[in-house]
This record gives structure tokens, C-alpha cells and sequence, in this order.
């Protein structure tokens, strides 16, 4: 998406001060942070080259200059990559079609319905959910959702039952979003994600703060909190898989911890799930 790496470069020097880089903070400083300046000096670069990255109107950035930058900005591992991402976006994204629709292979869907004592589903492009197992389902009511709103970001921030889902709402919120961005550098023609952030920013004032603060971070694993009407109160940790094969599918399992009361509920879930209607 247009701006993207400037942006991204601009929130990254704003939170790192001149002393923590061992430099003096002299005169008043109208942006907080690092200035430009400072952080091609640092990196050992000219000012006016850095000053084009920053614009997006650089030439070919070498790995090199990302690394000194990266590392003068104080990047971790995700940042890092999403920054190479950004900074040269590869020709297949710049020539990128309409996404096709996403397909979920039949082995997998397979492999989720072996999946019976942990809620677990795949996630596509975009956050987009594809496929459940009927743990998964009743956790969370992907069956009963219209299609439409089977997208992580939509039912966080558009879902007003979400925020007693969650009861760490703040702190999911800021995942997704840092998660999607991840996606945005991957993509970064996909009309359909455009089309979705633009949604989110026009509906809800917290996606849009979040997504200016152009936080990334990949959500490989952690603990998930959720107040479930039947269950009540669960604390789950999960992993994220990517699927071989699949590269914009992930595999997200929640792993209730054994012994737990979280895990005697989960199973009573799994019962009250398996019960036949009426």
C-alpha cells in the first residue's frame, strides 16, 4: 500500500530517543524521536539518500543499508523483515491480479476433524477464517456467522459482542492489527484488503489508531483469554502453523493446558458441541 514504508520508517523513529543512541538532545525538537539526520548518520548513509527511502522515491535499497537502519531503529526479527518487505516490494506483488478465492485443501479439512479435543481452524489471506473443526465452532460460531464476517479483524473491531469475548480486548486488538499489517507488506496490491482496512478505518476509531502506530508482528504463538456463554471464562494458549504447500494458510490451535479448569471446560464444550440438537 502506497506510503507504507515511509510511514513505517517515521513511527519507528519516533519512538527511539536521541540519548538512547547515545547522542545529545540539542534545540527544541518539533517531532519526537530520532531525526532523519540523525538516523542516517547513524546508519552511514547520506542524509538526502535516506531522506528518498523515507519518500519512496529511493533507488534499490541494498540488505546492507536495511540492517544499519534496522538496526539503528532498534528492529526486532519481524520488524526487520517487514521492513526488507516494504522497501522493495517484489515483482509478482507489483503485478499482482485479484486474489482468487481461497481454497482449503481437502487433506486439511481432513486434518482438522481429527483435531477433537482443542478448538482449532485455518486462517487465509486477509485473516479471512476458511475452515474449523467443531471444537473451533463452538468456541467461537464460524458456522453461524455470514460468510462476510468470517475475518478476524471484522469480528474484533466490528462485533460488539467481542469486547466481552475478549476480556483482554485492547491487547487482542493491537495483535490483529499488527498482524495484518504483516500481511499489507506481503500483499501490497490486494484490492480486497485494501477495501478492508478501508472498511475498518471508516468504522471503528480504534482500528484507525491502531493502524497508523504501523505495528507488525507475526502471531506464531501465545495465550488467548475468552469468556465463552456456556463455558464461561477460558484461558488458552495457541499455536500458529504455517501449512507447507499453502503459504497464505496458517493452522490455529488452541492448546488448553492439561489438569487445568480451562481444560475440563473445553471438554464439556466438546460434549455440549457432540449433543444432538433438540
Amino acid at each position: 500500500m502506497d506510503g507504507d514504508l515511509g510511514d513505517f520508517l517515521r513511527s519507528r523513529r519516533a519512538r527511539i530517543q536521541p540519548e538512547d543512541v547515545g547522542l545529545q538532545a540539542y534545540g527544541r525538537r518539533r517531532v519526537p524521536g530520532l531525526r532523519r539526520e540523525e538516523v542516517a548518520q547513524l546508519a552511514g548513509v547520506s542524509v538526502d539518500y535516506y531522506i528518498r527511502l523515507e519518500q519512496g522515491r529511493g533507488p534499490s535499497v541494498s540488505d546492507a543499508v536495511l540492517d544499519a537502519i534496522a538496526r539503528v531503529l532498534r528492529l526486532d526479527e519481524t520488524e526487520l523483515a517487514y521492513l526488507h518487505t516494504v522497501a522493495r516490494p517484489s515483482t509478482k506483488a507489483r503485478g499482482e491480479r485479484p486474489a482468487a478465492a481461497q481454497r482449503v485443501r481437502p487433506g486439511l479439512r481432513l486434518l482438522l476433524d481429527t483435531i477433537d479435543r482443542a478448538p482449532a481452524f485455518i486462517l487465509g489471506r486477509r485473516m479471512d477464517v476458511l475452515a474449523w473443526n467443531a471444537l473451533g465452532d463452538a468456541l467461537v460460531g464460524f458456522s453461524r456467522m455470514p460468510a462476510a464476517a468470517r475475518n478476524m479483524p471484522r469480528q474484533v473491531f466490528l462485533e460488539p459482542a467481542a469486547r466481552e469475548m475478549y476480556p483482554e480486548w485492547a491487547a487482542v486488538a493491537a495483535e490483529t492489527v499488527a498482524h495484518l499489517r504483516l500481511d499489507a507488506g506481503l500483499h501490497p496490491t490486494d484490492r480486497q484488503l485494501a477495501t478492508l482496512v478501508g472498511e475498518l478505518s471508516m468504522r471503528s476509531e480504534d482500528f484507525r489508531r491502531l493502524w497508523a502506530d504501523h505495528q507488525v508482528k507475526a502471531k506464531t504463538y501465545g495465550v488467548k483469554r475468552i469468556q465463552h456463554p456456556v463455558a464461561g471464562e477460558l484461558t488458552l494458549p495457541y499455536e500458529t502453523l504455517a501449512l507447507p504447500g499453502d503459504p497464505d494458510q496458517s493452522l490455529v490451535v488452541y492448546t488448553p493446558e492439561p489438569d487445568t479448569e480451562t481444560a475440563e471446560r473445553i471438554a464439556l464444550l466438546a460434549s455440549w458441541a457432540a449433543a444432538p440438537a433438540g
